[in-house]
């Protein structure tokens, strides 16, 4: 994971210090929680990789404030939803700070869909959707494969394991709503 990745997920901004680090990872762990969440496992996995980036690093990290870290978590759950109505059928991988959702999509596209749906945005030579943080530029205009991407960056897949989870503690059985 880069260091401006790392630094967004965690919330940081500006010069920034080992003990700012840490404070801010205490915190992203509190939120993201898997008791407190529904993609808990899978931003516990972001997490710790932004810290085990940014546990030693002292210096300037200068980038557009916001909430990556609350956005990248409301994505997961919302592809984690995408995939349970799919019955399986795609894909989700985090690799780096960028989401991609892979597989049978073309019945959820609506849903996906940056216009109409939860904000993603259709690759057409990796044939994936992808979310990324807003104000990142990629520089090499799709000369990779999916595969170059994984290999590069490392894959994480989200389990409906966590979501599942949530669903149970967070569902009324008498009337099975949320």
């Amino acid at each position: 994971m880069h260091t401006k990745d790392a630094a967004k997920l965690l919330g940081l901004n500006g010069d920034i210090t080992p003990d700012d680090v840490a404070k801010a990872y205490r915190k992203a762990a509190f939120q993201y929680h898997p008791d407190r969440n529904p993609a808990g496992e899978e931003m516990m996995k972001a997490v710790n990789a932004a810290y085990e980036t940014l546990k030693d690093f002292s210096g300037n990290v200068e980038h557009q404030a916001d909430n990556y870290g609350e956005e990248l978590n409301r994505m997961i759950n919302v592809a984690l939803d995408i995939k349970a109505q799919s019955g399986g059928g795609i894909t989700i991988e985090l690799m780096g700070a960028w989401l991609w959702v892979t597989g049978n999509t073309r019945p959820y596209s609506h849903l996906l869909n940056r216009k109409t749906g939860a904000g993603f945005t259709f690759a057409s030579k990796k044939k994936a959707w992808y979310f990324r943080p807003e104000d990142y530029k990629s520089a090499s205009r799709g000369s990779y494969f999916i595969d170059d991407i994984r290999n590069k960056y490392g894959s994480v897949e989200p389990s409906n394991a966590g979501y599942s989870r949530y669903l149970k503690q967070h569902t009324n059985p008498k009337t099975n709503s949320r």
